[in-house]
Formats: structure tokens, sequence, C-alpha cells
């Protein structure tokens, strides 16, 4: 290589010697971010291959058959047992109850044959297991025995039979493929199954087959063959490849978020890599023009100091990476009981080296400016005294390097995102937010040099700061406006959730869900109900559970939904039918069919869901229910009232379409006045003795619960943020820091002068005070919408503002500049003005 080139190598290793004095700030922010990228990374990379290496525990076999409401037929099962080994499983919901019947919790019934498990095994605390010397023994959760204070051995009730506990379930292999419920898991035998009743005509039971090939056979082939063989079977097929997919895409779409809010926390931190350069250069202005009175041309000097910068982006990349190493080590010990899979430790170098690519990007995108000012360094500023380099337009060049280096940050969050839309609106939320912060800065500077003359001589001395040449207005907004912004709004999304989640319980809403009623036992339980319930308001429908397998002849797996409709394709949904339109439904399109309908199938959709599927009046819309391939006509589009938490469905069929199908009746039951969690709870063991196979849920709990899991996962995403937090504190520190230089000779000049150190500690004060408020009105305003945005834009929910949050963050902006902008302070006022004047 031509040693010339390597020259600003040689030199930059050679100035390096002397240390990495003022890049403290610098490879704090670059490890920081590049840090939280390669944990969020890490710990994803170790999930998924998790799901991968385990996906046969996972699943429960080589490929999962699943049928709802019905079981395998006799010719189904001779093809599935034709393959390989095959088990059973039956899922479904019940009441367990103590023994006295005091008290009682709902469960999801996991019921296994022999053959059970296939891949792995059922460990349990202490020992023991479900024996078939033993049919009516039964392994529950831990949550179980704390709920009715029971302990192992202890008898239950469940539906028309009583079962002993056997021991507690430490570990379910393929507790993920059969879904996480309401309640604790209870894995009984088929007899146990069998002797509770719970399972009769028209109940919500989830039948699994899963299947053990014989090594070397392709699921693949087996999955196409049963498609070929049963068209019409509507069972939903996985295979050991996609053990998990909700788990997975769970896993990816959590993962995109962090990453974003991890490169949220490198881009703050970037605003510190151009302050530290710029304070560099400063620094070495001397160095500059000896090399370029010498014959060094500009280009050269820029190639030296480019270089020097990287080398240090380096040093905080690798410290960013081993820390990125590091950190999913230690979670994973203290997480593995949290974790739905088994994840190993380890080092994963495509988490580490995207960390690193996005560390190095960032580095240079923010540098570039900064090195623009190189070139205006003359060899003359050698002989005349300068309080800084004069600023002019960036050169054209060192633009363009660094509008490119950002391009391309922001294609590498594009194109590595899970969800590009996302990443999209991100990217362009980041960039319109340095375009607003810099406005924002601008019409500070202009309010504060158009202020009228302020009679307080501190408080006129720091407004004449926030406009002076080389103000820190500029620095500070940068510095903590986008941070400020991220904490607000990730502060009122989860405000605003939990306290929809909160208040979500309608005056007039449902108290319980009552599910699997016989239909030829309605009408005494609604007047078992009424009884026990006197004034409550009763609402029964008929219910089934099918699938959706064709949009308009178009396969349900060929369909491309948007993504709030999405969900409505995955897995089986509740389906009902009725004569007239159900409560708390509008139509919007479309007529309700006449009273005593026959002929061709029709069907009622959500206007939403027709929407994202790309549906119309006159479509049609196939369901598998109960085996039966059911084609039904679009005949009317309704809007639903889903915050009442009343009984409402996506599909609402005609009654001719199921006539003579067995069925169950969800029931639910409104209690009057203000909730009395001791009448519910009487109500509850009233119900579980006289109709034990009911499924009783309260609705309160099952919106604790889900505020619990809402809980947890933010927690994770606080925990990112912070990272996005003391990324802005750094480079606000680094800001307020490299300011304190330039005020040294103002602050002896004005102490010469008569002031003293109060009149100057209040002068700073009041200046960082409003640097942090103007910072403070940017973070909370901009963070308010961007929640507003994601809670009623992505998320479709209502958006609550907090004043509180907003306050509160107000307050942390302000105190963050004062207290960080006057500790450097006070340690400048404490110098003495002699030895600076004798150098004036």
């Amino acid at each position: 290589m031509n040693r010339a080139a390597l020259l600003p190598l040689r030199f930059a290793l050679r100035e390096l010697r002397g240390g990495l004095r003022g890049f403290v700030v610098f490879l704090a922010c670059i490890a920081l971010g590049v840090a939280a990228i390669a944990s969020v990374g890490s710990v994803s990379q170790s999930m998924t291959e998790g799901i991968e290496r385990e996906g046969r525990a996972i699943l429960g076999g080589d490929v999962a058959f699943t049928l709802v409401q019905r079981q395998a037929s006799a010719a189904e099962r001779a093809f599935l047992e034709s393959k390989g080994a095959v088990s059973e499983i039956a899922s479904v919901r019940g009441m367990a109850r103590r023994a006295d019947g005091s008290d009682q919790t709902l469960v999801e019934v996991k019921a296994v044959d022999g053959a059970y498990p296939l891949y792995g095994s059922v460990v349990t605390a202490g020992g023991g297991g479900l024996s078939p010397a033993v049919p009516l023994d039964a392994l529950a959760d831990e949550e179980l025995f704390t709920r009715l204070g029971l302990k192992a051995g202890d008898s239950i009730g469940l539906g028309a039979a009583t079962l002993r506990l056997a021991g507690v379930i430490a570990t379910e292999p393929d507790k993920l493929a059969t879904g996480l419920g309401f309640g604790p898991r209870l894995l009984v035998s088929r007899a146990a199954l069998d002797a509770s009743a719970l399972v009769q005509p028209g109940s919500l039971v989830q039948w699994g087959y899963r299947v053990k090939l014989p090594e070397g056979v392709d699921p693949g082939k087996v999955v196409e063959a049963a498609k070929a063989a049963f068209p019409d079977a509507g069972w939903q097929i996985r295979t050991r490849d996609d053990a998990s997919p909700g788990l997975r895409r769970s896993i990816d779409q959590f993962t995109q978020y962090l990453t974003l809010v991890g490169l949220a926390a490198l881009v703050v931190g970037g605003v510190g890599v151009g302050n530290a350069v710029a304070a560099f250069v400063e620094r070495k202005r001397g160095v500059i023009a000896t090399l370029r009175s010498i014959g060094a041309a500009s280009r050269f000097v820029v190639a030296l100091y480019l270089t020097e910068i990287m080398i240090i982006a380096a040093v905080g990349v690798v410290i960013g990476m081993v820390l990125g190493a590091l950190v999913p080590v230690v979670a994973i010990q203290f997480l593995a009981d949290v974790l739905p899979v088994g994840a190993e430790s380890g080092v994963y170098p495509g988490a580490l080296a995207t960390a690193a690519l996005y560390g190095f990007v960032t580095a240079l995108a923010f540098a570039l400016l900064p090195l623009g000012r190189i070139p205006d360094v003359a060899p003359a500023s050698l002989f005349r005294d300068s309080s800084g380099i004069e600023r002019g337009r960036a050169r054209l060049g060192f633009l363009a390097g660094a509008l490119g280096s950002g391009a391309v940050l922001a294609g590498l969050a594009v194109l590595l995102a899970y969800d590009r839309r996302i990443a999209l609106i991100f990217v362009g939320a980041i960039a319109a937010a340095f375009i607003v912060l810099r406005l924002v800065g601008w019409l500070v500077t202009v309010a504060a040099r158009h202020a009228p003359r302020i009679p307080l001589l501190p408080l006129r001395y720091a407004v004449g700061n926030l406009h002076r040449p080389g103000a820190l207005t500029y620095s500070v907004m940068l510095s903590l406006g986008l941070g400020l912004a991220l904490i607000v709004t990730l502060a009122l999304i989860d405000g605003s959730l939990q306290r929809q989640l909160k208040s979500s319980m309608p005056d007039n809403g449902p108290s319980f869900f009552f599910l699997d009623v016989q239909k030829d036992a309605i009408a005494p339980f609604t007047t078992f109900l009424a009884e026990k319930a006197p004034g409550a308001a009763i609402e029964s429908v008929p219910m089934l559970r099918g699938r959706i397998t064709r949009v308009n002849d178009v396969p349900s797996d060929q369909v491309k939904p948007s993504a709030d409709s999405a969900w409505v394709l995955q897995g089986d949904r509740g389906v009902t039918f009725s004569a007239t339109l159900p409560k708390n439904s509008r139509l919007v399109e479309g007529t309700w069919w006449p009273d005593g309908q026959t002929g061709e199938p029709l069907v009622s959709i959500e206007a939403g869901v027709a929407r994202g599927l790309g549906l119309k009046l006159g479509d049609t819309i196939t369901v598998n229910v109960l085996g039966r391939q059911i084609t039904a006509k679009i005949a009317n589009l309704r809007q639903v009232d889903w915050e009442s938490l009343a009984i409402n469905f996506v599909l609402v069929f005609s009654p001719s379409t199921f006539a003579g199908a067995p069925y169950s009746v969800l029931t639910t039951l409104a209690l009057p006045g203000a909730p009395d969690p001791s009448h519910e709870a009487a109500l509850m063991r009233d119900v579980g003795k006289a109709f034990p196979t009911v499924t009783a849920i309260r609705v309160r709990e099952a919106l604790d619960r889900v505020s619990s899991i809402l809980e947890q996962l933010m927690v994770a995403i606080r925990a990112a943020s912070s990272v996005a937090l003391a990324a802005a504190v750094l480079v606000l520190a680094g800001a307020l820091a490299a300011g304190l230089q330039g005020r040294l000779r103002d602050t002896v000049v004005l102490k010469t002068l008569g002031a003293t150190r109060r009149q100057l500690l209040l002068a700073f004060g009041f200046e960082y005070g409003l640097l942090g408020l103007a910072a403070a009105i940017f973070g909370v305003g901009v963070g308010s919408l961007a929640a507003f945005a994601v809670v009623a834009g992505v998320m479709k929910q209502s958006f609550t503002f907090s004043a509180l949050e907003a306050v509160l963050a107000a307050l942390v902006a302000v105190l963050l500049t004062v207290l960080l902008g006057l500790a450097g302070t006070w340690r400048l006022l404490g110098r003495k003005a002699a030895p600076y004047l004798r150098n004036l």
C-alpha cells in the first residue's frame, strides 16, 4: 500500500499516545448505544435459537394437527398413525374447586393420553407424575396450589369428578404449543377428563394430535399429504420448524421495539459525538494551523482527524460489544424462570456485528460536520488571538457525507426491521425531531434576542447568554430534547393503556362470562342466576368455534390483511348465529336478514375487519366449523362497541346456517350497583356447586391479568428507555462541560468588574433553567403527540393525557439541566481571576 495513504493513520496513532482526554462522553455514548442494541439482539437470537433447538419439544411432536370442537375421524386418525407415533391431547377450560366447596378458580385443563409426551418430559417438583394405574390423579401449576391454599395430596373438584393433586408441574415441555390462558395449568388423564363431563356436544374444546415421525421423514411432505387427503378437515397444522409462530412473532416484534429504543439512544448519543468532535477540533486549532503552515493540505488534516475519531469510535464500539455480549449472560441467568423458552448464553456474532455497524455509522454521521470546520482554520490564526473557529456554512462535501451516513443509518434501521412500516415511522420521527429541535433552538434565540429589557440583572444576563455567539441553546436542545421526548412517549403510552384497562369496566358491563352452558340447560341456568343475583342483567347467545379458511375463494394463508386485522386469520374464532341484530352493534352497510330466513348462508362481519380483509357486501367468506366448510355471503357490515365488554363477535351468521349443529351457550351476567368481591365470590361458589361443568370467568380478574402482563412488558421497555435517558444525560453533561471553558473568560471579566459568586450562580442557574424549560416544552409536546399517534393510530385505543407524567418529565428536564450546569459552574467560580488576567 502507498506509504502516503498510511500517513494519516500513523499521525493519528501518534496523537492518540496522549490519551483520550475530552472523549469520555464520546466513548460512553457510543458504548451505551452499541451495548443496548447488541444486548437486545443477543437475547433475541438466543431465544430464537432456543425455539429452533427445542422445536420438537415445544410443539410436542414433529407435526401437530389441531381441531376445534371435534375429534379426528377414524380415517383421519388412521392417516396420522400411518405416519408415526400419535399422541392425542384435549384442551378445555374448567373450574377447579376445593373439596369443601369454599373456593374455586379458573384452570386451563389439558388431558393427555399414555403416549404423552412424545418429546421431552413432564418434570414435577418432588417427583411423581400421572400414572395409568391412578387415572384420577392430576398435576397442576404452583399457582393453583397458591390460589386455593392446597398442597400435594389434596383433592379438588373438576366438573363432575374429584381428582387428587399428585404434584406441582415444574416443567411442561409443550406448554407454549397449547397456549397460555387466563388460569393455571391442570394436567389430567383422558379418563379424568371423561369423568369430569366437561366435554359435551358443542363444548369449546380443542383437540390436538402430535405426530412423531421416523428419522429422515420430511414434515413438509406429511403436511402436503394431509392437505391432499383431507382438504376440508379444517385442522390447523404446524411443524417442528415453526413450533410456536406466535411466540416467534412476539419475540421479533419486541426485539424491534427495543432495538429502535436502543437506536434512539445511539442517535441521542450521536449528538454527544458531534459535541465532542467540535470541542476536539477547537482544542486542536493550533495544531491544525501549524500543519497547514508547513504545507499539509486540508484534505490530509481532515483525513488525519477523521481516522483518529474513527479509532476512538472503534474503542467505544468494542466496549459496547463486550457489554452487549456479557449483559445477556447475566440477564438469561436471572430471567431463566420468566423466559418462555430455554435460552442459552453465548456469543452471537450476527447481533454484535449489527450493533457495531450501527455504532460506526452513527459516529461517522455526527462527526463529519464538526470535522468540516477544519478547512476554515487558516495558518494565519497562529499569529492572532481568537476565541474559536469562525463558523460559516457547512461545506457541501461534508454536509453530503453527513446526510449520506444518516441515510445509511436509516436504511439499516428499515432493512433490518421486522416491521418496516414501524421502522419507517421511527426514522421519519427521528428526522422530524431533529428538524423541530433546530427550529425550537432558533426560536429560543430569536425570542431571547428580542426580549424586553429585564430589570433583574442575573436574569437579563441569562437571557442574553441564550442568543450570544457560542450559546449552549442548540447543544442543550439536541442533547436533552430527543431523550426526554422518548421518555414522555413511553410514559404516556404506559399510563394511557393502564388507565384504560383499569377503567374498561363500563358501568353496565358484564361481571361474569359463563362458558360451555349446554343448550338444554340454559333455561334452568338462567333461572338459577336470576334467583342468586336479583336485578342482574343476563344475556345468552349460542357459540361455536370456527376458523376462516377462505376469503373470496382465496386460501386464508394467501390473504394479505392489514396489520390490525391479521389476528382474525390466526387460529380459530368464536362465531354465533342470530335472527336479530346483536346488542352493542350498529349496521353501517347492508340490511339484516329477515326472520325465518332460509336458503344460502349469510354472514354479518365487523366493518373494520372487513376493511382489513378487503371485503365488501356480496363477497364470500368460508369458515370451517365442526369439520364442515361453510361458505357464506356477506349480507351486511356492523360497527361493534368492543369497549362495552358485552358479548360481541366478528362473525354473526344467519340461523339456518347451523341448523342442527351442536353448540354451547355463552352467558354474561352484569351485577347491579358497585362491585362487591364477596358477593361475586359467593356467586361463583354457588354456580360451581349447582353447575360443575360450567366455566365462570370473572371479568375483573381477567382484566387484572392482562394488566399484569402489560406491566411486565412495560418494565422491559422502561429499562430500554432508561438507556436513552442515560445517553441524554451524558450528552447534556458533555455539552455543558464543553461550554464551561468558553465561559471562563466571561466569568473572570465579570468577577473583576464586581460580580459576586451569588449573582453569577443566579445568572447561570436562570440560563440553565430556561434551557431545560425549553427542552421540557419540546419533549412534552412531541412526546404527547407521539404517544397519541401510537395509542390512537397504531393500537386503535383511546388516548388519555396524563398531566402528572408530563409535569414530572418537565421537572426532571429542568432539574437535570440546572444541576449538571451548576455542578461545573461551581468549580469554575472557585478559580482565582489573577492567573487569567495576566494572560489577557
